[in-house]
């Protein structure tokens, strides 16, 4: 029996995501929709592993 490969994108678009959830959880600014300087970065990246994630999905 074999191990289910790895799904390399969505292990990146999980990490990303908790990372983001981790910040805004104890960063008021962006609790308050308003980025902070080390926040944006983390938004974006799980922002943007999301659509390419998403959009892989609506191709198969």
């Amino acid at each position: 029996m074999s191990a289910r490969p790895t799904d390399d994108l969505f292990v990146r678009y999980m990490t990303a995501f908790q990372a983001s959830t981790e910040h805004t959880t104890g960063c008021p600014a962006c609790q308050a929709d308003q980025p902070c300087e080390s926040g944006a970065p983390l938004y974006e990246r799980f922002a943007r592993l999301q659509d390419a994630y998403n959009a892989r999905k609506k191709q198969r």
